[in-house]
């Protein structure tokens, strides 16, 4: 065992890099990679564009974290100063609470959940067994 994949991949064109301990092998694109030197232009860039990416993805997230509490309150006030009966009130509500879901999560409101407030404030449309129409 060699300590390293040697797997073919495709030749960078700046570093001509190849199949090494010394070398790092990327994916860049199924199922196709690259090797490149360290000190490789295409791979340095690679790496600074990760870590940029990375320090934009923490600083929306502390942003977001700041900001979120708030505009959750304007959106509960928002949605408590409607008057109730309006045709605007369910999707206050299913709002309101899919927020409040998203708030109750340190991740994403998963897609049953989604589906399960939807239903509560849309539910679907079903037929009538009497033979009359719809109902609900």
């Amino acid at each position: 065992m060699k300590g390293f994949a040697e797997t073919e991949g495709e030749v960078c064109p700046d570093c001509q890099a190849g199949p090494s301990p010394e070398n790092a092998c990327l994916g860049v694109g199924m199922p196709i990679q690259m090797w490149h030197t360290l000190d490789c232009p295409q791979y340095v860039i690679m790496q600074i564009n990760w870590e940029s990416g990375s320090r934009r993805m923490k600083e929306q997230d502390e942003w977001a974290k700041g900001v979120f509490p708030a505009a959750h309150e304007r959106l509960n006030q928002a949605a408590a100063s409607l008057p109730p009966g309006t045709a605007a009130q369910p999707f206050a509500d299913a709002l309101t609470e899919l927020v409040q879901a998203q708030a109750d999560t340190t991740g994403f409101v998963v897609l049953h959940q989604w589906a399960e407030i939807l239903d509560r404030y849309f539910p679907p449309v079903l037929p009538d067994p009497g033979g009359c129409g719809t109902t609900r």
